[in-house]
């Protein structure tokens, strides 16, 4: 009895410490004005910051490698702090891999390691790997205007054409989901404050990405067949990699969910050498983001397999920003999927049902890619339309629309809101189930951390199903 106390006192400290924090930064950073500060940190620090970071993990320590990776021309007098910055990466680098190679032996590997050795692992690998990606502070000196905020690789249209050309002129084709979906190895488990927590793995579908898919799930306890929320992150958002993120899934956990969360192509442990966390997304232009939502939707057809398997409850497609792009784009191309793959309700958090128009247009876009060089590339506007109008939902639903909740930002430059608020009107959403608040791309998910109003709709209209 003393001993399950102290564990569950143990558990319920840093969770109290946890809602504290998400408290304070759901009232300081729930407010517009995070959404410029968001922008403008983007812009100076984290997106340079980031693509000096992948320089290095090219470089091996080499600062002539380094600088030609970045691109950008050396500084002389700069030479001692620059190796003594790729010494630290290094170092940080080993440590995060050295970990990493013992938490897959604990979790998938022989034998069967001792509950309280598995939580230690994964706290270790956790505060490793974030004190791994934090390395970026060391290049900080660096930081300056010609430092690219992403490495560029912009497709020509003839290019583009001989990938996807076939495929434009026959989109299903580019979501065709396995006849037989791959295997799945699933870890073992540990307990965590909010349930248990493990991983699934298996070979992505996507003859494009041909990497290995990962999802961490969480399980509420004492829910015999749970519903089950596939959730998407949004774009540079590792949350299993980062310390201190805020999102939504713990308080789905709360409210009863299983919680799968998949890593987006070309993020966390699907980094492509040289590149940070969603870096080939905006940065090579058709393809990345092509690549992404194609070959994430077919994963999520996989997960939506393994989820039915394993639970009776209802099954949600739901996802922020990113997360939420192929929320609505696995939903509307689940109408073509077996029954049992097609998800009961979405939960969408600042999306848009113009993907052109953001990619192109959006804060976001003239941040990172010049539309200026998208054009000495030979690509028009109506020809960028072309191509990722594929990413876009359909004009109709593939699910009663009184099963999906909306959330959208009227300040959202990211993701436009007029794109969203479109969506929306055209799909017909009751009033009940589309929140339409103050806030930008930054400050909506904030917004979410003290008013789960949306949270608790979705509850509710899961709640029904299930009768």
């Amino acid at each position: 009895m003393i001993s399950r106390y102290a564990n569950c006192t143990a558990r319920a400290a840093p969770e109290f410490a946890s809602r504290f924090t998400r408290g304070i930064a759901g009232t300081v950073l729930a407010l517009p004005w995070f959404d410029n500060a968001g922008l403008f940190a983007l812009r100076t620090w984290f997106f340079p910051a980031s693509r000096l970071w992948a320089a290095a993990a090219s470089a091996h320590g080499d600062p002539d490698a380094f600088h030609a990776a970045v691109p950008m021309l050396p500084r002389l007098a700069q030479r001692e702090q620059v190796i003594q910055a790729l010494a630290r990466f290094e170092e940080a680098r080993a440590a995060a891999n050295a970990i990493e190679a013992e938490w897959e032996r604990v979790f998938f590997g022989p034998g069967d390691p001792a509950d309280a050795y598995r939580v230690g692992v994964e706290a270790a690998r956790h505060k490793l790997r974030h004190a791994f990606y934090a390395t970026r502070r060391h290049f900080r000196f660096m930081v300056r205007p010609d430092v690219p905020r992403v490495k560029l690789a912009i497709a020509t249209p003839l290019e583009a054409e001989a990938i996807y050309g076939a495929a434009l002129r026959d989109p299903a084709r580019l979501f065709a989901i396995p006849q037989t979906p791959p295997a799945i190895q699933i870890s073992r488990r540990f307990q965590t404050a909010t349930g248990t927590d493990f991983w699934l793995r298996f070979a992505s579908p996507s003859a494009r990405l041909g990497d290995t898919v990962w999802a961490r799930v969480h399980e509420p306890p004492g829910v015999t067949d749970p519903p089950t929320v596939i959730y998407g992150h949004g774009i540079c958002v590792e949350f299993d990699h980062w310390r201190g993120l805020i999102d939504e899934c713990h308080a789905l956990v709360r409210l009863g969910f299983r919680v799968i969360r998949p890593e987006a192509p070309f993020h966390g442990r699907r980094l492509q050498p040289g590149s940070f966390g969603g870096e080939r997304i905006i940065g090579a232009f058709p393809t990345g983001i092509l690549d992404a939502l194609t070959g994430a939707v077919q994963e999520w057809a996989v997960l939506a397999g393994w989820a039915r398997a394993t639970s009776q409850g209802p099954l949600v497609f739901a996802g922020s920003s990113l997360g939420a792009l192929t929320s609505q784009l696995a939903a509307d191309h689940a109408r073509t999927w077996p029954e049992p793959l097609r998800p009961d309700a979405l939960l969408l958090i600042t999306h848009t049902g113009d993907i052109a128009e953001a990619v192109t247009s959006g804060a976001l876009a003239n941040l990172l890619v010049n539309p200026i060089e998208m054009e000495r590339m030979g690509w028009t506007r109506e020809l960028a339309r072309e191509y990722l109008g594929v990413l876009n939902p359909g004009r109709t639903l593939a699910l009663p629309p009184q099963r999906v909740v909306s959330v959208l930002g009227r300040r959202d430059v990211i993701l436009p809101f007029e794109g969203g608020r479109d969506l929306t009107e055209r799909w017909c959403l009751p009033t009940e189930n589309s929140f339409v608040w103050d806030r930008g791309h930054f400050s909506v998910p904030t917004t979410l951390i003290r008013n789960n109003a949306p949270l608790l709709r979705l509850a509710r209209i899961v709640a029904e199903l299930k009768r």
